[in-house]
């Protein structure tokens, strides 16, 4: 029996609905930037596998690092131990963070970073007397399935049997260059009506919401805002983080920088599963005391996995490497110059990109998970490259070690898949 009829038997998949969709594909192995399923056919990995295996898959160099360091020690407790790779693991973090970010808290993926953090801002005000309830976000913003992250998301599709017992959550527009002003005036109503514990916000790029790039003059604004109000500021650099807008981090193109970072996704290649939240000396210190209490009473069993670390230092690495930069700059150009060969294309609204991210809008009206992003889905499939539609948006996330000739047939078959559906 296939392992695809296989599969059938016992297992539930996320974001699907298994009665209109029952199959799924099973890939037997992944190497640089390729998958390979059961039958022996071969799919470029155009989005990285959820843009965690940026290095390419099974990267050997990570994996020579995690194996050995598997043989010395492969997991321990982190409430009552250290260990070398953690140690080294935030010295390597704190080289390449924003400016200001001091400590390291470990978590398991980018929702229970985010979620730590959701619980890091309440504790913060808390710990100094001040009771704070309510978050802003970013209409349309994404940032994780557990319950904290998913009241600061903004998409009704994860959110809809769910919304009575999410946290309260006031919501303002991207910024677009021309709005800056007029959401100032919002936040000012804002802070005014609700005690506001911290500001929530993927930066530069909402990833869920079809790889939207906003202002980044208008987010300095904001973000100083709040700074000038107290109010914390939480950046969701799941997506963004590690190369992918061109710079380490996406909060690295912003003058004001935030007060608390989520990390996950590329953070360990995509070998093993690990996040962190970091942030600044000012909110650790908030959390000093003698009180047990008064200490951040959050813990996950595999905080600071050896193994999972080891795998994040090793990605450091090759991200500061000059080859990996190099491919950053060189993947950045080939979508600029794609973007200029299809500015005209009649099926087109618009497309835009950002260090290795693109993005396409087909001038077309598409629901998240409807029949057109279906067909392209399998168009894209068929013709051996992995890219996963959101609604009318395609969108390209590679690897950095991707070749020209295979970034070339990526952009070749959206072409052919824009002129034959």
């Amino acid at each position: 029996m296939s392992l695809k009829a296989r599969d059938k038997k016992h297992l539930w998949h996320p974001l699907k609905q298994h009665q209109t969709h029952p199959d799924s594909l099973a890939i037997v192995k992944a190497k640089g930037c390729y998958l390979y399923d059961e039958e022996g056919n071969s799919y470029i990995d155009a989005i990285s596998s959820w843009y965690t295996c940026m290095y390419g898959h099974s990267n050997d160099y990570i994996i020579k690092r995690v194996t050995e360091q598997m043989q010395a020690l492969d997991q321990i407790m982190f409430s009552d131990f250290t260990h070398q790779p953690a140690i080294e693991l935030s010295e390597q973090l704190i080289e390449i963070l924003p400016e200001g970010q001091n400590r390291i808290f470990f978590n398991d993926n980018g929702s229970t970073a985010v979620e730590a953090a959701i619980k890091m801002a309440l504790q913060y005000y808390f710990n100094k007397g001040e009771k704070r309830s309510t978050f802003i976000a970013f209409e349309d913003g994404f940032h994780g399935d557990t319950f904290g992250a998913m009241s600061a998301s903004g998409l009704s599709v994860y959110n809809g049997p769910f919304e009575e017992f999410l946290m309260e959550i006031k919501r303002i527009p991207v910024p677009d260059g021309s709005n800056a002003d007029r959401i100032i005036d919002q936040l000012n109503t804002i802070i005014s009506e609700n005690l506001i514990a911290g500001f929530i916000y993927e930066p530069l790029v909402q990833g869920a919401a079809g790889m939207k790039i906003h202002n980044h003059e208008g987010l300095n604004k904001i973000l100083n805002y709040f700074k000038s109000h107290g109010i914390l500021t939480i950046a969701d650099e799941v997506m963004t983080g590690f190369g992918k807008t061109g710079k380490y981090f996406a909060s690295c193109y912003l003058d004001t920088k935030p007060d608390i970072i989520c990390l996950s996704k590329a953070l360990t290649g995509g070998l093993v599963p690990m996040a962190i939240t970091s942030c600044t000396e000012v909110i650790y210190n908030a959390f000093l005391g003698d009180s047990i209490a008064q200490g951040f009473m959050h813990c996950h069993t595999y905080s600071a996995n050896p193994t999972g670390c080891t795998a994040a230092i090793a990605s450091i690495e090759l991200l500061k490497s000059d080859s990996i930069q190099n491919s950053i700059k060189s993947i950045s150009k080939s979508h600029e110059a794609f973007l200029q060969s299809i500015d005209q294309h009649p099926k087109i609204k618009s497309a835009r990109s950002i260090g290795v991210i693109l993005a396409i809008d087909l001038d077309t009206k598409a629901s998240r998970y409807g029949e057109l992003r279906d067909q392209l889905l399998k168009f894209f499939m068929k013709h051996g490259v992995f890219l996963r539609p959101l609604g009318h948006t395609i969108y390209i996330q590679p690897p950095y070690v991707i070749s020209e000739k295979e970034l070339q047939k990526i952009y070749d078959t959206i072409i052919l898949a824009l002129n034959e559906i």
